[in-house]
């Protein structure tokens, strides 16, 4: 079982979210725990205030909801009356056990998984902390259901086809607002929260694997001006297809505003795992001098870096940016160093294999699948003859290997001279 937590500062946005679910036959309301009516009997409203009336009782707390989901492997068939019991186990694990919720099973995903909201405000105004809860409480409570039921460890590699997106379908997504809509919000699901970018070049190095760019519109334009940002799907060639959707649109509201409170808090984030960059792509030019630049992505792409390249339209290189799938890192090679520039890697590469690689990168970008649990993910390459990755669960991360010339060399102290 893998169990995920996010909390809002809205509960009738999520509340509209499930029910919505409901409305359109992708969702079923399993059970209403601490209402004052049975849960057939309830309707919106009835819901919506019954948790109105406690977040009254303490205005001081803003982010006053809870939205869990707990997922499940494809081959556990749970009936309704195991997903409420587990439910409510979880529940009272987290201590949550005597406030009002709502259990929601979602049928959208491949995998059986149910949806829970709560607030965190209880009946005598206080409020439970939810800080760390998904690291602490939450962790613990879903290693102990999983004895206590027998279910698929989340640990297990037999659970990892439970989350495995997609790169966009773009000739599906091309026939409406709907689909693409749907599609692209699969994706901002998986990458928005989980990775650690610092400006918006860095968020869209890795949505474009997955088919999906964001956009400000044109500079001195009314979107551009006024902060707006738009998500549109790309291509097999990384041409922009259909209609663009407002973040403002998507449930996780991935608007310009929010976004550039997580550049600020991400680039602080991802400096510790800088270090495990540097030394993997130092260690790929050690294993080989002057390899050809696929050669060099090849390399990295074992290690679960994506290498994006920004090539002009003459097939000139002047950007690169690695993607670090196990850290969940973007890095703009200038911020590693210098030698990890797009001009300084262009001399460390075969430069006879350069110009046919910029090439290959423009004509035919790479597109990714990733296989995410909450404890790891691994990147597999869609070409055709490549293997998918395995998950390295227990293999020593590279970040402890330190190259040669890396290691700080000891100073030789100055001799005065009198």
């Amino acid at each position: 079982m893998v169990a995920r937590i996010n909390t809002s500062k809205n509960i009738s946005k999520v509340l509209n979210y499930n029910e919505q679910k409901v409305q359109q036959k992708k969702a079923e309301t399993l059970h209403a725990q601490n209402f004052s009516k049975d849960t057939a009997q309830l309707n919106f409203y009835d819901k919506l205030n019954n948790f109105k009336k406690l977040m009254q009782l303490n205005e001081r707390t803003t982010t006053n909801t809870l939205h869990a989901s707990l997922n499940f492997d494809p081959s556990e068939n749970l009936s309704k009356d195991k997903l409420i019991d587990i439910a409510h186990s979880y529940m009272e694990k987290i201590g949550f056990k005597n406030q009002p919720y709502l259990i929601y099973q979602h049928f959208d995903a491949g995998h059986p998984h149910i949806h829970i909201v709560t607030t965190n405000i209880k009946r005598d105004g206080s409020r439970i902390s939810m800080h760390n809860m998904g690291m602490n409480q939450s962790e613990k409570a879903r290693k102990e259901i999983e004895m206590e039921f027998g279910l698929v460890k989340a640990e297990s590699k037999k659970l990892q086809s439970a989350f495995q997106i997609h790169p966009v379908n773009a000739q599906k997504a091309a026939y409406g607002k709907t689909e693409t809509k749907q599609a692209i919000s699969n994706v901002l699901g998986l990458v928005i929260n989980q990775y650690k970018y610092s400006s918006l070049p860095e968020l869209n190095a890795i949505l474009k694997l997955y088919n999906v760019v964001a956009e400000r519109g044109e500079k001195g334009s009314r979107m551009y001006e006024g902060g707006g940002l738009t998500y549109r799907v790309l291509d097999e060639n990384g041409n922009k297809i259909g209609v663009p959707i407002k973040a403002s649109a998507f449930y996780l509201k991935p608007t310009l505003p929010s976004l550039e409170k997580k550049f600020a808090l991400n680039d602080e984030l991802k400096q510790p795992h800088a270090k495990r960059l540097r030394s993997a792509i130092d260690y790929a030019f050690q294993k080989q001098k002057k390899p050809g630049l696929s050669k060099l992505i090849q390399a990295l792409e074992k290690e679960k870096i994506s290498v994006v390249l920004r090539v002009n339209k003459e097939g000139m290189l002047y950007g690169i940016t690695y993607v670090d799938h196990q850290s969940k890192c973007v890095f703009n090679g200038s911020d590693l160093g210098k030698a990890y520039s797009a001009k300084m890697i262009q001399e460390r590469c075969d430069e006879e294999t350069m110009k046919e690689t910029h090439t290959d990168q423009r004509q035919k970008p790479q597109r990714f699948e990733v296989i995410v649990d909450k404890n790891y993910s691994a990147l597999s390459s869609q070409q055709p003859g490549n293997k998918i990755l395995e998950l390295l669960m227990d293999a020593d991360p590279i970040s402890s290997y330190v190259p040669y010339q890396l290691k700080k060399k000891k100073r030789k102290k100055k001799r005065l001279s009198i």
